[in-house]
């Protein structure tokens, strides 16, 4: 069990180290497209595009407010956008009853592929 727990703690600093450097270059990619003003480059055996989305985001108080049931709320228990969304799917909540508390965080997705 020890040796398991060891390779364990090995994987995880790894895993945080691999995560940093990987934010790191994402930052460095995205300043330089964004410096050069492109938001697509092939180079060596390597494309690159950045991809512009909003992410939903939304507000617990707002939230709290247009949910007039407290059932509904219990489901939640916050502001979780993949649950609204299945509610509003399964229709139990309308989109029109949390559009108040809902606001887009535009992000950028880096997608890089190998030719």
């Amino acid at each position: 069990m020890e040796a398991k727990l060891e390779r364990y703690y090995v994987l995880k600093r790894q895993q945080k180290e691999t995560e940093e450097e990987l934010a790191a270059l994402r930052g460095e990619i995205t300043a330089y497209c964004r410096e050069q003003g492109i938001s697509e480059l092939e180079t060596g055996g390597y494309t690159l595009k950045i991809v512009q989305q909003n992410r939903k985001e939304y507000d617990d108080d707002k939230l709290y407010e247009a949910l007039p049931d407290p059932d509904v709320w219990r489901m939640l228990s916050k502001a979780d956008a993949s649950k609204i969304t299945s509610l509003i799917k399964l229709k139990v909540i309308s989109e029109d009853t949390v559009r108040p508390a809902l606001s887009l965080k535009p992000v950028q997705l880096l997608v890089i592929d190998k030719k």
